[in-house]
């Protein structure tokens, strides 16, 4: 496991290596009137022949969640470490048709395990997992000629990982179908940007009663026959064309609709998480993001952990 999570950042270092001489030569004669973090947000789609690769990784920590209501409970620390690499490229001439490619690897921890224990990349039936766990095609759309700041992206998660009976949990086990909505605004002589994203995730598959413990992991399959819908709302300062700070909230709703618990009622949550980050670049090619995000209050065995989270992003 430790193999290929060092390959994928091999490959990421790789491609920004060979791009980078071009990307130098081009600073003197065609340096930008903005850098990528103010131009490239994700309401904002690639020119023909333009590549996006971000590398983002998450750690996910928790020892309290809420009982069956919304009453926070202490339990075992659990970590999710996720790292997530996409890879888009525009394809069409008038820059409104992105296509890309989405992995996911994943390293999971209980029982009281320290939070860093995920980068061992254990894999047991006991108190770890992790495995290189989905992948997915994905397009992004600038729907309207005239809103160049509102797009959408459209991804279909297909599982890769093993179907481990009895082993702790590592990802959802089903098809889930994501579409992003993003609208940003920039103002107050492009100092200030407000960015918002509304998702419609649908997760499809054998719902946990159907499924036979002895042959399958039915833990996995707590999520499948529902769906999930995440608002978030970005404000971000810029101090400099370099550089950015953000704050950032979030609401979801994971709703059931055919996927029963023990009491006979389809299993649903939802939560509220508030953050902050910010982002530098680099080079012309390059930029940097570290953020950090606080699970303020949930509902039904909602975790109320943070995440740390750390993103290399290069346009070339």
């Amino acid at each position: 496991m430790k193999n290929i999570y060092l390959l994928a950042a091999v490959f990421f270092i790789s491609i920004f290596g060979f791009a980078q001489e071009d990307q130098d030569a081009k600073e003197v004669t065609d340096k930008p009137e903005q850098s990528n973090i103010q131009q490239y947000t994700p309401s904002k789609l690639l020119n023909k022949g333009q590549w996006d690769i971000k590398f983002f990784n998450g750690l996910y920590t928790q020892n309290k969640q809420t009982d069956g209501g919304s009453s926070a409970q202490d339990i075992a620390r659990q970590n999710f470490f996720t790292s997530t690499t996409e890879i888009y490229t525009g394809v069409s001439e008038n820059s409104r048709v992105n296509i890309g490619l989405i992995f996911q690897v994943r390293a999971n921890t209980y029982n009281g395990a320290k939070a860093t224990s995920v980068f061992s990349f254990e894999d047991n039936t006991t108190d770890a997992r992790s495995g290189l766990t989905t992948i997915a095609p994905s397009i992004r759309v600038q729907p309207f000629k005239n809103i160049g700041n509102f797009s959408f992206t459209s991804s279909l998660f297909l599982p890769l990982f093993k179907d481990v009976p009895n082993a702790p949990y590592l990802d959802k086990r089903s098809v889930f179908w994501e579409t992003k909505f993003f609208y940003d605004k920039t103002f107050g002589g492009n100092k200030w940007q407000v960015f918002t994203e509304a998702d419609l995730g649908f997760n499809f598959g054998e719902n946990r009663q159907e499924a036979d413990a002895a042959e399958v992991n039915e833990g996995e399959r707590f999520a499948n026959n529902s769906l999930a819908v995440p608002v978030s709302v970005f404000l971000s300062y810029f101090p400099s064309t370099k550089s950015t700070v953000f704050i950032n909230g979030q609401h979801n709703f994971f709703i059931g609709y055919d996927n029963p618990n023990d009491n006979g009622e389809n299993f649903s949550q939802n939560y509220t998480a508030l953050g902050f980050g910010g982002k530098y670049q680099l080079t012309n090619a390059l930029n940097v993001e570290l953020s950090y995000n606080k699970f303020v209050r949930g509902s039904n065995f909602q975790g109320l952990g943070q995440t740390f989270s750390l993103g290399l992003r290069a346009i070339l």
